[in-house]
């Protein structure tokens, strides 16, 4: 499989410390997502995940997780769901590690890095953009391990137009991203979700987008 997508900055100097959140997360000039769009887009999750699992979501792993504010909406509606939160900013996790459960972790590390659980929910929102193909490729190789439920994969390919940060993105074709998710044992279902290998048969032919 070729695993060259076009070139881009990796945006290896980027800082992702308090500056950088404060711009894009809590500046309401500058902010791309208020805290209503983020609770829908837990709940929205949730619900897919529990549908598919067919109870209620017990456990959820945020790759990626930046301050954890996804774990601090999951708490609103899901209060005894088990969260954990990992990202590679020493900010963020030195800031909100104890009390939002986050831990420091780069990205490719997911290719060897085990936990107690495997998760019913596994999140990596806006994040696989800014990730150096070789990083990328070596987390997704571990993704199947990780979760035995749904993958919410939001992910901004090439020719897509959005609001946000464009410093050290990867413009790379959709077709790619959904190439080596299919490789990681993932299929889509549609607004960036996907069926982990354990739930594959769980989904009827048209529930399943493009295979």
């Amino acid at each position: 499989m070729n695993l060259k997508p076009p070139k881009a900055k990796t945006g290896a100097d980027k800082q992702y410390d308090q500056a950088y959140f404060d711009r894009w997360y809590r500046d309401q000039g500058t902010r791309v997502k208020s805290s209503a769009v983020m609770a829908r887009k837990v709940a929205m999750a949730v619900a897919v995940a529990e549908h598919y699992l067919e109870r209620p979501v017990r456990s959820v792993l945020d790759v990626g997780c930046g301050e954890g504010v996804f774990g601090e909406a999951l708490a609103q509606i899901r209060p005894k769901c088990h969260y954990l939160g990992l990202d590679s900013s020493e900010y963020a996790v030195g800031r909100f590690g104890l009390k939002r459960n986050l831990r420091l972790l780069d990205f490719a590390d997911l290719a060897v890095q085990r936990f107690d659980r495997s998760f019913d929910l596994l999140v990596c929102s806006d994040v696989m953009h800014y990730v150096p193909t070789k990083a990328l490729v070596a987390g997704l190789s571990g993704f199947d391990e990780l979760c035995h439920g749904i993958g919410f994969f939001e992910v901004f390919c090439k020719g897509d137009h959005f609001v946000g940060d464009l410093e050290g993105f990867v413009y790379r074709p959709a077709s790619w991203y959904r190439r080596v998710f299919l490789e990681a044992g993932f299929a889509p279902l549609g607004t960036h979700f996907y069926l982990s290998p354990s739930l594959r048969g769980a989904a009827t032919r048209l529930e399943l987008a493009s295979i």
